[in-house]
């Protein structure tokens, strides 16, 4: 089996900014999660609209889910007004 040569960042044409982008993604749904709201990224780097899109995306899955939660309770006391008001 052949080995693999190292390849360096220079080699591949990254800077020192660059990295995987799943660890900006994965730090702006922590942070949501924890509270933490200012994004601790430069304005105008991929790292920055990568944590955006980790925080919005654990935002909206919060917000489907206080959603459903709230279209069931009303359903739910609806339901019991009815029965009260039906002698059930």
């Amino acid at each position: 089996m052949k080995k693999r040569k190292a390849v360096d960042r220079k080699t591949l044409g990254l800077g020192k900014y660059d990295a995987p982008l799943i660890i900006q993604y994965t730090r702006g749904s922590s942070d949501f999660k924890e509270g933490n709201l200012e994004n601790p990224f430069h304005k105008d780097t991929m790292q920055y609209r990568e944590w955006e899109r980790g925080f919005n995306k654990a935002f909206f899955d919060k917000l489907k889910k206080v959603i459903n939660y709230e279209f069931k309770e009303r359903g739910r006391r609806m339901d019991e007004q009815k029965a009260q008001k039906n002698g059930i």
